[in-house]
């Protein structure tokens, strides 16, 4: 008998997919200047499917206006993933700067301060 499938891996396959398709969409489809060399790093999506918060990192120009710029383009993102996607509601897209990176290297900049005060005192 076939293992069922729960609705949660579905919203994980469906949150892939999107950042799979967002990732290149971004690429190839937005013109806006403000947008450029953006990273998707998470995709989370609302049980019903109908909003996801996309998480991006930049690594040039200015996050926050990287962001206004993608959530302008998001009705337009939307219209295009609803041609590849094959699922009956496409979410509302909603963008939000991922800080997570930041923090992370400064947590490691803090964990080799210590290490390095730690060898000299040894």
């Amino acid at each position: 008998m076939p293992k069922k499938r729960s609705s949660k891996d579905r919203n994980v396959r469906i949150a892939d997919q999107i950042q799979r398709d967002l990732s290149e969409l971004i690429l190839c489809e937005v013109k806006d200047p403000r947008i450029s060399l953006v990273t998707i790093q998470a995709v989370k999506l609302t049980s019903d499917y109908a909003h996801a918060k996309i998480f991006f990192t930049t690594l040039t120009g200015d996050p926050l206006q990287t962001q206004e710029a993608l959530n302008h383009a998001s009705g337009h993102l939307r219209n295009l993933l609803f041609k590849r996607l094959h699922i009956h509601t496409v979410p509302t897209l909603h963008y939000i700067f991922d800080t997570s990176i930041g923090k992370a290297v400064q947590l490691l900049k803090l964990i080799e301060k210590a290490n390095a005060t730690r060898a000299r005192e040894d």
